[in-house]
């Protein structure tokens, strides 16, 4: 993971040098460089830079929990994110410049505009980008090494991915996976679906499926899918209490500013973008040229609603199963917040709050397939201690 977390470095590096000394390249680069402000009052470009913003950094995809789940209670996670944001928004920065200095060279050898030869999307990446490099002198050795490249992106992304759903599953049900090679068997089934999956994406028409994909199965969806998380971690468990929580664990107060972000200005933000998408929607085409027909947004919106549509089915499911003698009374006890000892604060002095019991964390300890996760309570002052050597 190393390899291909960092390779990909080198090869922009040297693709950028490349790039840089071919003829036009300064002309893509001021392209690249030069705002048009007169697109800030687009909404569309709005809605899709928020939706990038989300998809590169992983938000509310469950991948950034995840990975975080690798960590001990104490970790400043705090300075991970901030170092994180920083990187992966260089990155982006970073490989503008490789793009669009092959795109300037393009460009002058076509005797045309940057603009008329750069594409959106996976058009960029797999039609405009590689048509340029085969113009290149040596052609063949700058392909190999921008496609190497992009293999090592979409290995790195597998390994994150994959990582993210392996975990919340084996989470749910730690018991039954720990037993034999349940959790290999899963992780094996869950790769051979997905190679299943995408091998009709590298067919001669692979390319219409795969803008199907992204267009439609995350998408604008995760809008919707980040303000419910603003909702229930701001307003359902309390931002005072997450606020605190997160004190307990670096043992500093991060700013106040973030209490706000959580509960008013990411909700409004991707509202807003959602709407805004809703308002500036248009169907998906390929190229430019190609206009899907009606059966393929069909099967597109049908991937879009899998993701919100469990939200609505599990709420149901658990003011149907919950105790309670009227609806309101079983919604006012699914939304108080379930505590276990560690989680408390010195002001939770509620025993309602506690979710299990003493003996049940001990039968819970011996069943864990994470053996190296415990919990330690010293004189009512809880702290947890999380290592899970043995997880991955």
């Amino acid at each position: 993971m190393y390899f291909t977390a960092t390779s990909p470095y080198i090869l922009m590096t040297v693709l950028l040098i490349r790039g840089c000394t071919l003829e036009g390249a300064g002309e893509g680069i001021k392209f690249y460089l030069t705002p048009n402000f007169e697109r800030l009052a687009d909404a569309e470009v709005w809605v899709d830079a928020g939706t990038q913003i989300f998809f590169s950094y992983s938000i509310s995809l469950g991948v950034l929990t995840a990975l975080g789940s690798y960590n001990k209670f104490h970790h400043n996670s705090y300075r991970d994110c901030i170092i994180f944001a920083c990187t992966n928004s260089g990155t982006s920065f970073f490989a503008g410049f490789v793009i669009f200095s092959v795109l300037g060279f393009k460009a002058h050898k076509q005797g045309v505009s940057v603009a008329e030869v750069a594409e959106s999307g996976p058009g960029l990446a797999f039609i405009a980008y590689p048509e340029a490099v085969a113009q290149m002198p040596i052609s063949p050795l700058w392909s190999i090494l921008f496609f190497f490249m992009i293999i090592l992106l979409g290995l790195d992304s597998q390994f994150v991915g994959v990582e993210g759903f392996i975990t919340a599953i084996t989470d749910l049900f730690p018991t039954h996976f720990k037993k034999g090679h349940r959790k290999e068997m899963f992780i094996g089934v869950t790769c051979i679906i997905s190679f299943l999956l995408g091998l009709c994406m590298v067919t001669n028409g692979g390319m219409y499926v795969f803008q199907i994909f992204d267009f439609y199965s995350g998408s604008r969806i995760i809008l919707v899918v980040a303000f419910l998380e603003c909702i229930a971690i701001g307003y359902l468990y309390g931002v005072d209490r997450f606020y605190d929580n997160i004190e307990m664990m670096y043992g500093f107060r991060i700013p106040i500013l973030m209490k706000w972000m959580w509960t008013v200005v990411t909700p409004l933000f991707t509202i807003i973008l959602f709407v805004l998408n809703g308002y500036t929607y248009s169907e998906l085409t390929y190229n430019r040229t190609y206009h899907y027909p009606q059966w393929a947004i069909g099967l597109g919106w049908m991937m879009a609603c899998s993701s919100i549509v469990f939200v609505p089915i599990v709420i149901g499911y658990k003011l149907y199963q919950h105790p309670g003698d009227t609806i309101l009374q079983r919604i006012r006890l699914l939304m108080k917040p379930k505590l276990r000892q560690h989680q408390l604060r010195v002001q939770d002095t509620d025993p309602d709050e506690l979710i299990q019991d003493t003996e049940t964390h001990k039968m819970e300890e011996q069943t864990s397939p994470y053996p190296g996760y415990h919990q330690v309570v010293d004189n009512g002052n809880a702290s947890v201690n999380q290592t899970r050597e043995t997880k991955a």
